[in-house]
């Protein structure tokens, strides 16, 4: 079996360590909007923010049509210039987001369904257009590896912007909507940090004309990667969204908090998306699906190995982290335990999702369709007595059930072998796991402060030598020109 050209593994891991120094940027603001949403705002307000804003991303998931992963197949083709590519992309999904945000505008309880409506309220969700902008200019730049823009856009200033309006709002007349004008701002700030790099690397689209029939065309090819984004993004908010018919909004405020800390460690996936499929497609492109296959298990391995250091470190000190944000939050705990296992469940199915959307696209839409059909009923069934427990151990069983299936379907179709997991890793979480119920026994400010930095130091000591080999360590390696 040939092995992976050096090269190929280098900007993959030059890629993922750029994007990982974004999620790390992107945690430092995340956690103090989360304060500042639990503590200054409530945990009511927070819950009616994250049912708002559930209902608006998903306009934007809808809108972007699966380009935020097919444009690069798109632009591999090379049909046309890529300036014009990408603004039919941009008008095909600001086209779609703004039909999108008309029927909320009429229908607003979809938006807000259990509370008063403002003025403000109503145009809320305008705001998918800023969301698809990004998006697509984001896709588009990730194709010619310039991942530095989605750090400084998704990392810098959205985390950032969202989180001083919020602090300065929360102290004026505007308080009622604080939480909404900071993610508007926000997401308008982030839209203009995605389209200014884009525009200065692709150009002027020259001779370009609209052309009705050519983005119809583009949409209609590109449905099952839009299927494939709506399914695995409406696995991770159908929880919220059961829940918001049959808890209460302080409920739902806990549980955004818990789903917000715990999917801290999806971001690392995320961080290899944007140079991952151009890596993909030009591989499957040529033919050569082995390189593909073993992109694959090398991402999935990197992400695997980090997300396990993470859930013993966030989960083993959970109550003493949840209650970091209220009395009423730490009951979030076991919550908190359950989405973190969620994200190390996931992990293999999301990597291994990047391939299915080129080679078994419909395959891979009827799985994660059945994933959510095995989540909505576990839900459904034992909500109303658990109510969050409930809607994190659906979630698990789900994503448990996709990255089993979802493997085994790339494995086939790829005739290699794609599974990142290693055996190592489990004997490198053993010591970990040990310490952090010690650490369990300390005061809250100990477990955070000190004992969930030794958990993670050590699991990172012993995976780092019982794990990593040879490709491996290339992460971490010094990024060479």
């Amino acid at each position: 079996m040939p092995s992976v050209p050096a090269d190929e593994t280098a900007v993959l891991a030059n890629g993922g360590r750029v994007s990982f120094g974004g999620f790390l940027l992107r945690l430092m603001a995340r956690l103090p909007f989360l304060f500042i949403a639990a503590r200054l705002y409530g945990a009511a307000a927070t819950g009616r923010f994250a049912y708002a804003i559930m209902v608006v991303e998903l306009t934007a998931m809808l809108a972007t049509l699966g380009l935020k992963r097919g444009l690069a197949e798109e632009l591999a083709r090379g049909a046309r210039p890529d300036a014009q590519v990408v603004v039919d992309a941009l008008l095909l999904a600001w086209a779609s987001a703004a039909a999108g945000a008309l029927l909320l505008i009429a229908l607003p309880t979809l938006v807000f369904p259990s509370t008063p409506i403002s003025r403000f309220d109503r145009l809320f969700p305008l705001i998918a257009l800023a969301i698809v902008a990004s998006d697509v200019s984001l896709a588009a730049l990730a194709f010619r590896h310039d991942i530095t823009a989605q750090v400084r856009a998704r990392s810098v200033v959205e985390p950032w912007t969202l989180t001083i309006v919020a602090v300065v709002l929360g102290f004026t007349p505007f308080k009622p909507d604080g939480l909404l004008i900071g993610y508007v701002v926000s997401l308008v700030a982030a839209m203009l940090a995605s389209l200014g790099p884009c525009l200065r690397s692709f150009g002027w689209p020259r001779g370009w004309r609209p052309h009705v029939a050519r983005m119809v065309g583009m949409a209609r090819s590109n449905i099952p990667l839009a299927g494939a984004d709506i399914a695995d993004w409406g696995s991770r908010r159908l929880d919220i969204f059961i829940l918001g018919r049959f808890a209460s909004a302080e409920v739902i405020g806990i549980y955004f908090v818990a789903q917000n800390i715990a999917s801290l460690p999806a971001k690392l996936k995320n961080s290899f998306d944007p140079i991952l499929a151009p890596l993909l497609t030009t591989n499957l492109a040529r033919g050569d699906r082995i390189t593909a296959a073993k992109h694959i298990a090398q991402v999935a391995f990197w992400v695997i190995a980090a997300q396990l250091g993470t859930v013993l470190a966030l989960g083993l000190p959970g109550r003493a982290g949840m209650g970091l944000f209220g009395p009423a939050f730490a009951g979030g705990a076991m919550v908190l335990a359950l989405l973190l296992t969620v994200e190390l469940l996931a992990a293999q199915a999301t990597v291994a999702e990047a391939a299915l959307i080129y080679v078994r696209r419909n395959a891979n839409l009827a799985w994660s369709l059945g994933g959510i059909a095995l989540q909505a009923a576990i839900t459904l069934l034992f909500v109303q007595r658990w109510g969050g427990i409930a809607a994190a151990g659906g979630l698990a069983v789900a994503v448990l059930f996709q990255s089993i299936a979802k493997s085994r379907v790339l494995s086939r179709a790829l005739g290699a072998p794609v599974n990142g997991w290693r055996w190592s890793m489990v004997a490198a979480a053993v010591p970990a796991f040990a310490i952090g119920l010690g650490v369990q026994r300390l005061p809250e400010w100990a477990q955070l402060g000190i004992g969930m930095w030794v958990v993670l130091g050590v699991y990172c000591a012993a995976v780092w030598f019982w794990s990593f080999r040879g490709a491996d360590r290339m992460l971490f390696a010094r990024a060479t020109r």
